[in-house]
């Protein structure tokens, strides 16, 4: 699995948690939505897959933010094995092997880090406090601060330039 096969899948997972209507929601709790990102890693979009997918989903996220992995993704991994293909002349392939209903959330598991080996310091959380999700940064300069600038960003810039009219600036006027 590639990054760029699974970084959009990746960042679906780790923002099926987002605010909505100023509450935290957890958009697995939707059995069609919860199997549809288990197909997206791989599985059938078993209840099984699903819950594997929201523990990955749970330490990635704590990972994503803290920079602290957790033994439960080392669990989500244990039993689950990356096997050879056959070489072609493209290179070098693996296919996952393990129990199936593991195998969704060890390929999330597996996409993070190769984002966090190949694109350090480019998945990270919004800047917005109000905002839960995440972002991989694929600015030049690693300079992107927020999920959506059409969202967050423009919200954050209001709250700046809102909270610079209502203070004193510093050259004396009020």
């Amino acid at each position: 699995m590639a990054t760029d096969d699974h970084g959009g899948a990746l960042l679906a997972l780790l923002n099926s948690t987002p605010v909505e209507g100023g509450a935290p929601t957890d958009l697995l709790s939707d059995p069609a939505h919860a199997a549809d990102l288990a197909r997206r890693f791989g599985g059938e979009g078993t209840t099984s897959e699903v819950r594997e997918l929201v523990r990955a989903r749970d330490g990635l996220q704590v990972a994503a933010r803290t920079g602290t992995v957790g033994a439960e993704l080392d669990q989500i991994l244990r039993d689950v094995e990356q096997e050879p293909l056959p070489l072609t002349p493209r290179g070098l392939r693996w296919q996952l092997a393990g129990p199936a209903a593991k195998l969704p959330a060890a390929r999330a598991v597996i996409a993070w880090a190769e984002v966090a080996a190949e694109q350090p310091g480019r998945l990270r959380p919004c800047e917005n406090p109000d905002c839960r999700k995440f972002l991989i940064d694929r600015s030049k300069g690693n300079t992107a601060r927020w999920c959506s600038m059409a969202t967050c960003g423009n919200r954050m810039k209001a709250r700046r330039h809102y909270s610079r009219q209502q203070s004193p600036s510093e050259t004396g006027r009020a």
